[in-house]
């Protein structure tokens, strides 16, 4: 799961990072939904999600309809296989005017990041983090493509280190501006 959590966390970021720095283009603020498909050169994370897929189905329904909507409430669906036999995420985020207006995001704790435009509505970003916190060192970089005002796609690979070897994965992300109100989705950056 430790894979799970990097991997999510990276994918997170990088739709944050570039979309705040967008500045041709300004995102709506309010509910997002990103949809993640991610393969990993391992197949580790693939097969640690098919386990908890595994483990899902034998719970009782009860316990599992309780899963669901506490995934629900932190705006995350049950991850599936994607066709390319990767693994597919819809996570769900709500960004505030203050996230779309930000012309800098502050890096996370021992992470760089650099973000340059390609074009009208083009961005490329790229970063690097050096492993705190129980964490690998992993690096990046991708390219994203804003849709308007309330979508935008990106491709991104990703390197870390699972279990002291080295991990490539390869992500796909579209995102699609779903309302202004958030409703129980907290903002990413609470005040």
């Amino acid at each position: 799961m430790h894979i799970i959590r990097t991997i999510m966390s990276v994918a997170l970021a990088a739709a944050t990072l570039t979309a705040a720095h967008a500045a041709d283009v300004k995102l709506r603020p309010g509910l997002w939904e990103l949809q993640s498909t991610m393969k990993t050169s391992s197949g580790q994370m693939e097969a640690a999600m098919a386990k908890m897929q595994e483990q899902l189905a034998s719970m009782p329904p009860e316990q599992r309809k309780q899963m669901e909507q506490m995934m629900a409430q932190r705006g995350m669906s049950m991850p599936s296989a994607s066709a390319n036999g990767g693994a597919a995420t819809t996570l769900k985020v709500c960004m505030t005017q203050k996230d779309v207006d930000m012309d800098n995001i502050p890096a996370q704790e021992g992470c760089t990041h650099k973000v340059t435009r390609a074009g009208p509505g083009r961005l490329k970003v790229s970063f690097r983090c050096e492993g705190k916190a129980g964490q690998p060192p992993s690096s990046g970089e991708g390219s994203m493509t804003m849709g308007g005002p309330t979508a935008f796609d990106g491709q991104y690979q990703m390197h870390t280190q699972v279990e002291g070897k080295p991990e490539q994965m390869d992500m796909t992300q579209k995102g699609r501006w779903l309302s202004a109100d958030c409703g129980q989705i907290k903002p990413l950056r609470q005040e």
